[in-house]
């Protein structure tokens, strides 16, 4: 119980309302001028399957069929987007969401933070933002799929292979 008790027994500056931004400095990119940036977090699952279609796209992952994406969001038991805010335009600039059995497990999918905006801390937020929400539902089991290459960022946030042998099986069609 002490990986819980270090995430959620200090108060976050990331809350579990149901939108909430996050302030970040950032290079506007033209004459080295900096402007304000707002980053929102998000739980709200009206998201442009398009434009989640870009932000994956972005960072090399295969295109699913847009039926079966919205589909996976709808069925979902949290989803959490991230967006880039710059005056009345909104860009989706990261993605994840969870299924759960909605007592005690919860597994963690299709975590995106597009390219330009990684090595921020925001994938961290993002994933703290996730966690939260998960454990503010008494989600007591939270587990993830994670490919080799971004194993140490989640070992970084306290996750870790299972200590007791690989438990997990694999069924696919043949």
């Amino acid at each position: 119980m002490g990986f819980w008790k270090a995430w959620f027994s200090a108060p976050e500056a990331i809350t579990t309302t149901r939108t909430n931004p996050f302030e970040e400095q950032v290079d506007a990119g033209d004459n080295s001028t900096v402007s304000n940036v707002r980053i929102i977090f998000s739980t709200e699952r009206d998201i442009d399957l398009y434009e989640l279609e870009e932000l994956c796209d972005a960072v090399g992952w295969s295109r699913r069929p847009l039926r079966k994406v919205k589909k996976a969001i709808e069925h979902s038991f949290l989803v959490a987007s991230m967006w880039q805010v710059r005056g009345n335009h909104r860009r989706l600039i990261g993605f994840a969401r969870a299924t759960s059995d909605h007592a005690f497990n919860a597994t963690i999918w299709d975590v995106v933070v597009h390219p330009e905006f990684q090595s921020r801390g925001l994938g961290k937020a993002l994933m703290k933002y996730m966690l939260k929400k998960l454990r503010s539902e008494e989600i007591s089991n939270v587990t993830l799929f994670a490919d080799p290459h971004v194993v140490d960022f989640y070992r970084t946030l306290g996750f870790m292979s299972d200590p007791e042998g690989i438990k997990g099986m694999f069924w696919y069609p043949q």
